[in-house]
């Protein structure tokens, strides 16, 4: 039997989402160690698998891998279409086991396209790979028109930078209890409108942003800076996508990052991917203030919801 382990990873957003660039999306985000995704497999004459997107998965892994089958096995799963990236981390893991299990070579990065990931952005497969900070490179815009191109006829984007997560840095997540993020076709029709409307003046600003604030702030490993940087970015990118969301931040995302700017112990927040959780970057010194004004903001906005913090995580998944 072999057991995967992979953590979520927060999407700070893209760098450019207009066609008038030369090259569309480029992530940026982090790997966590937690929450995770843990999926088994052993070697099996068909396909076994109880939970129905992991079943899925395992029929791709077995045709691209060119096996029999394989048993497996959902221990522990991200929370769906959440900003945490579920979706990825589990297909890679479901395809990693089932590779290990009936010890089979395999590129996860290669095939991750196949298993209908890493279309757009490439954080969540960095993040399997190797964790840390992340900066892709995004597609050449002139290749990549605003329909989503069939599972495989893409590669994932390049790594373009990776820091890795200074030890002391701590990730504050609020996740609301309120509907998930927007996917599938929903996703697909609000990122093709988004792609068609976006100003190419708003990449230029995040990219000053990157340049000289994000990556100094990574090389020096000041949170609050990175915090800074990371909260600017989100917020250009809401700019984006307002129309579709209701606003720079899906609602009630918008109450509490306000909430959150008040804390001095958060040095910057936003929303990952499209919602509903928020992130809040700190650092060891100021964990149990930046937890209390996660609790705070929940409250205030009069909802229900989860507080954690995680660590950054430097490596990519687990593999027994």
């Amino acid at each position: 039997m072999v057991r995967v382990s992979a953590g979520a990873r927060i999407h700070f957003g893209f760098l450019n989402l207009s066609l008038a660039r030369d090259r569309l999306y480029g992530g940026l985000g982090v790997g966590l160690d937690e929450p995770s995704v843990v999926v088994s497999a052993e070697p099996a004459t068909d396909i076994q698998c109880h939970h129905p997107t992991a079943h899925e998965y395992a029929e791709r892994a077995v045709d691209l891998l060119g096996v029999s089958g394989a048993h497996v096995v959902v221990e522990r799963t991200l929370p769906r279409h959440a900003g945490l990236g579920s979706g990825t981390q589990l297909a890679l893991a479901v395809l990693r086991a089932v590779a290990g299990a009936t010890e089979t070579d395999v590129s996860v990065r290669h095939l991750a396209p196949e298993m209908g990931r890493g279309g757009r952005s490439g954080i969540g497969v960095a993040a399997f790979e190797r964790g840390g900070a992340i900066l892709d490179a995004g597609h050449p815009t002139a290749r990549f028109t605003t329909d989503r191109p069939e599972d495989g006829s893409w590669t994932v984007p390049a790594v373009a930078a990776r820091h890795s997560v200074p030890d002391h840095w701590r990730f504050l997540l609020v996740v609301p209890d309120v509907d998930p993020g927007r996917n599938g076709a929903a996703e697909e029709a609000s990122m093709r409108s988004v792609v068609e409307r976006a100003d190419p003046a708003t990449s230029d600003r995040i990219a000053g942003i990157v340049t000289r604030r994000l990556l100094p702030s990574l090389a020096d490993g000041s949170a609050e800076r990175f915090g800074d940087a990371v909260e600017s970015i989100g917020r250009l990118n809401g700019t984006w996508y307002a129309d579709e969301q209701g606003g720079v931040y899906r609602p009630p995302v918008g109450a509490l990052v306000s909430s959150l700017s008040e804390s001095p112990a958060v040095y910057g927040s936003g929303q990952s991917s499209w919602g509903p959780t928020v992130y809040g970057v700190t650092d060891t010194s100021r964990v149990d203030e930046a937890i209390e004004a996660g609790r705070v903001a929940l409250d205030a906005a009069g909802i229900e919801g989860t507080v954690t913090v995680a660590r950054g995580r430097n490596h990519g998944a687990n593999v027994e």
